[in-house]
Parts: structure tokens; C-alpha cells; sequence
């Protein structure tokens, strides 16, 4: 007996196997948000609007242009669009940017925005400068499936997955923050983007794929798919169809080299084990020398840090053949954790026995932590929860999870 899907899922499946047009949602005034849509999207919503078909799709390409090559959002100053035309745009349509609720800079020049969505849920964003690179970590849901247990946003429940409009909404806003449009490869301060923020990409695969297809489209954000990284904790079945489907770096929270402890601080380990994350790592499409894999390791103290883990990491990721490098990033506290940061020394010797295994192993320096912009800190409600609250959430994800 077949029995009908929930309207609604707590933990969204890796794989939707039934193709479904994508619904345009209207803002409170009526308008339609083009920030977001895909080209054919953008022509189809010109037509529904009654413009003619080969109207709609002039009308389309220079729409595109000016939205995502100039980073215009005053139809007003889109000067090659006729008047006529440009009001009654205006009238249909918006090019809206994510509502900023707080932005902070950080001492080390990082910053962070706090965000709000139209229907009031705060997520975040952060700009990491370096010297020859600016990285944006982008949040792709409100809250985390999750519950890994070292990372604040894992302590969050699930509100909703971000649209790819708030997931390109994001870029665009950094984008006009640091004062870079038109759009032009050269010379950009926002040079790297990693899918590492708030939330797990691949648990909201298909908005993060159309928001990243926006931002690679070379008439528009032409960012290349080189430069930005998608982290998954290791949702295993959709892990092959990134790669397919989107093509860009994959970065793998892995944290742990043993069952049990892994177990502990991801979770999902007990769904999808090392063994099998790692086989998909193997299998992930592109990957080779010189687009490696990357290893997200974060240091606890007496927890992950020990020569024997170091040992185990090297034997593991040599068994795979993976064309891999290792992050090592030292903890970052939040209120409420029960863990500690692995001490400098201890860093320094799990990073050489790694190293001298033949895989590079550098160690992130810590960005952000004054503003809790760093690794692991984001988390947009200002609450403190209790370990009792913190156990609970856990058992609850655990349970969800199966």
C-alpha cells in the first residue's frame, strides 16, 4: 500500500526523485524577486507576465546582464531598457538584496552580517581577507539538520533550507559591501567561496546547485567553479551527484579517524561511516592532484589529537588513494561546550606525523573569534542554551536522523 509524503520533512532526503516545477514565491507587495531565478526562469516569468515571448527573452538577457554583471537593483538605472518598459518592470518585479540585521568587523579585518529572510529568520554570512584571497563563507539553511557536537550552528534546530536566492543574495550583498561591480575577474577582493556557514549543502542540494550555477555563469558573477568549495559532513548518496551536477571543490568534515569518536562529533557518521565516506570521496568526480579533496579536522583536546589519530588519518586517506590535503583548525570555544582546543604544541605534532605522511596538513589560523565568526561559532540566535537543552536537541536530531 502506498502511502502519501508529508507536505513537510524535519530532515529533507538527499535525493527528490520526482522533478517539480519550480514554484515563484511573491514578496508581501505583490512583486515577483528575480534574484535567484535561472535564465529560463527569468524569460518564463517575463511571459507570465504577459510580455511577448520574444520580447520576454531580450528582455531577459539584458535583465541578467544588469543584475548580475553591474549588480544593479533600480530598474530605473537599467539606462538600455526603455522607460515604458522600466516601469512596468518595476511594477511586477524586484531585485531585492538579504535584509542586514547587524554587521560587525572583526579586529583581523574579518566580517560578519547577521541576515534576515523575508518571513523573519536570521542566518549569516562571513568575509575572510587574506592576503592573495577573500573568502566568503555562505550559509545555505536556517539552522542545521545536524548536531555536530563541537559546532554552535549544530546546537540549532532546522528552521528551513535558504532559496537560491538567499543563497546568491549573499555573494551579491558581499559583493556590493566591498564595492565590486561591475563584475570582472581580475582584481576582485571576494576571490573564494566556500559553501561552509550555516547549515548542510547537501541537504538543500537543489537550491544550493541552482544558487551556485548563477554565481559560475560567466555572463554574470563569473566566479570559476575552482574557486569555490562545497563542505558536506558526508552525506554519502548525493555526495557523486555534486559532483556531477555542480563540479566545484569538495571539502569533507571528517574531525574524527574512529568510529566511536566520530560517532560523537558528527553524528551522521552513524548513518553514513568513515569507510563509506571516504569510498565516496574517492569516487567524487574531478577529483585528482591538482583539485584535491580537503579534510576539514578540527583539534579537541584529548579527544581527536593524539599521534595515533594523526597515524590513522595518513593510513586511512593513503588505503583510499585520495588526492587529498588536511585543515587542521584548532577549536573555536562558544558558551555552553563542554570541549577545549588541542594545545599549540600538540597541533604542531599531529600536523608534522601528517605531513611527513605525505599529506599536507597546514594549520588555519583562527579568524573572526572576537565578532564568533570563526569555524564552528556560527549561530545566530544570542541565546545560551544548557547542556541539559543541548542533550536534548541531540537526542532529537539523533532520532530524526535514524
Amino acid at each position: 500500500m502506498n502511502h502519501p509524503m508529508p507536505a513537510n520533512m524535519s530532515i529533507p532526503g538527499p535525493i527528490d526523485p520526482v522533478p517539480v516545477p519550480r514554484a515563484v514565491p511573491l514578496r508581501a507587495d505583490g512583486r515577483i524577486d528575480l534574484i535567484g531565478l535561472s535564465r529560463d526562469d527569468l524569460r518564463m516569468a517575463l511571459e507570465t507576465a504577459q510580455l511577448e515571448p520574444k520580447q520576454a527573452k531580450l528582455r531577459a538577457k539584458q535583465l541578467w546582464s544588469w543584475i548580475y554583471n553591474r549588480g544593479v537593483t533600480d530598474f530605473a538605472l537599467m539606462t538600455d531598457i526603455a522607460k515604458d518598459m522600466r516601469l512596468w518592470l518595476a511594477n511586477r518585479f524586484a531585485v531585492s538584496r538579504p535584509e542586514i540585521v547587524v554587521a560587525q568587523v572583526s579586529e583581523d579585518g574579518t566580517r560578519k552580517w547577521l541576515l534576515k529572510t523575508d518571513d523573519g529568520h536570521d542566518y549569516e554570512m562571513v568575509f575572510i581577507p587574506d592576503a592573495d584571497r577573500g573568502t566568503l563563507c555562505v550559509s545555505s539553511q536556517v539552522g542545521c539538520t545536524l548536531n555536530c557536537r563541537f559546532c554552535h550552528t549544530g546546537t540549532m534546530k532546522l528552521v528551513r533550507n535558504l532559496t537560491p536566492g538567499e543563497i546568491v543574495g549573499q555573494v551579491m550583498l558581499a559583493r556590493d559591501s566591498l564595492g565590486e561591480w561591475p563584475s570582472q575577474p581580475e582584481g576582485r577582493m571576494l576571490t573564494n567561496i566556500v559553501l561552509m556557514g550555516m547549515g548542510e549543502p547537501l541537504y538543500n542540494f537543489d537550491n544550493v546547485r541552482d544558487a551556485l550555477k548563477i554565481t559560475m555563469d560567466g555572463d554574470g558573477l563569473a566566479l570559476s567553479k575552482r574557486r569555490i568549495t562545497l563542505s558536506t559532513s558526508g552525506v554519502v548518496p548525493t555526495m557523486a551527484r555534486a559532483g556531477a551536477e555542480i563540479g566545484v571543490n569538495l571539502a569533507v568534515s571528517l574531525h574524527a579517524v574512529t568510529k566511536e569518536v566520530r560517532d560523537e562529533l558528527v553524528p551522521l557518521n552513524r548513518k553514513y561511516g568513515i569507510e563509506e565516506l571516504l569510498q565516496a570521496c574517492a569516487d567524487y568526480p574531478g577529483a585528482n592532484n591538482a583539485r584535491r579533496i580537503t579534510f576539514e579536522y578540527v583539534m579537541i583536546r584529548n579527544k581527536n589529537d593524539s599521534d595515533e589519530d594523526a597515524r590513522e588519518l595518513v593510513r586511512l586517506i593513503r588505503k583510499y588513494k585520495l588526492p587529498a590535503k588536511v585543515n587542521l583548525i584548532p577549536f573555536n570555544p562558544w558558551p555552553g561546550t563542554d570541549y577545549e582546543c588541542s594545545d599549540a604544541d600538540r597541533i604542531a605534532r599531529f600536523s608534522d606525523i601528517v605531513f611527513k605522511g605525505g599529506i599536507s596538513a597546514p594549520v588555519r589560523t583562527p579568524r573572526g573569534r572576537d565578532i564568533m565568526a570563526a569555524c564552528g561559532q556560527l549561530k545566530s540566535a544570542a541565546e545560551k542554551k544548557s547542556r541539559a537543552e543541548l542533550d536534548r536537541l541531540a537526542a532529537e536530531k539523533q532520532a530524526a536522523l535514524g
